[in-house]
């Protein structure tokens, strides 16, 4: 249970990495993924990386500089632009449904206009699910310089897209759906330079 723990990516650039492990029973036509991280890099980052054998980028959370998130589904992506972070926590959402191809994107607590995105996709189930860097490959492949120096917490992913109030709560840090990925039970590996500390403040 990683209640109010973080895990802290230590060096920049990193070739450290940590391994999700998430029971799928099934390929994913809807899906919410979250995370909260703390960083002051201003080069690209991967924050959320999930791959199959064929496709890298099945799910991939990537910010390409301070005031841009990209969302990937299936290795295409859109854009959302953010103002830029004042050096603090960033708590993110985002969700993706097939049937309508609705991409959602939601910052602090507040919803980002909504994108089209691969619509009539299904994310593949067998999947390499990584934070702190990019798989250009299953499970490998990084470029250093893609590679997330700093603080994550509070990692979520569920197999459906959450509702509003949903969102709101997982900002808030209050109670939240069974997940496929959740933070206060998750399943995980450390590979390389990855430290487990107690979150500094609220």
């Amino acid at each position: 249970d990683l209640y109010r723990k973080v895990f802290v990516f230590r060096k920049d650039p990193s070739d450290a990495f940590v391994v999700l492990q998430a029971q799928l029973e099934q390929p994913l036509r809807n899906f919410t993924v979250c995370l909260r991280s703390y960083t002051d890099l201003s080069r690209p980052h991967s924050l959320f990386s999930y791959a199959t054998k064929a496709q890298d980028n099945e799910i991939l959370l990537f910010k390409p500089k301070p005031e841009e998130y990209r969302f990937y589904v299936g290795g295409k992506f859109v854009t959302f632009r953010v103002p830029e972070g004042r050096r603090d926590w960033e708590h993110v959402c985002a969700s993706w449904e097939s049937s309508t191809g609705i991409a959602e994107f939601w910052l602090n607590g507040k919803p980002w206009p909504r994108k089209g995105l691969q619509k009539g996709y299904t994310v593949g189930a067998t999947a390499a699910i990584l934070l702190g860097q990019e798989q250009d490959s299953f499970g490998g492949g990084f470029d250093l310089y893609n590679s997330f120096s700093g603080e994550l917490t509070d990692v979520y992913l569920w197999d459906a897209g959450l509702s509003p109030d949903k969102m709101r709560a997982a900002f808030l840090s209050l109670r939240l759906p069974p997940a496929l990925l959740a933070w206060n039970s998750l399943s995980y590996e450390v590979k390389g330079d990855v430290v487990v500390k107690p979150r500094l403040r609220e």
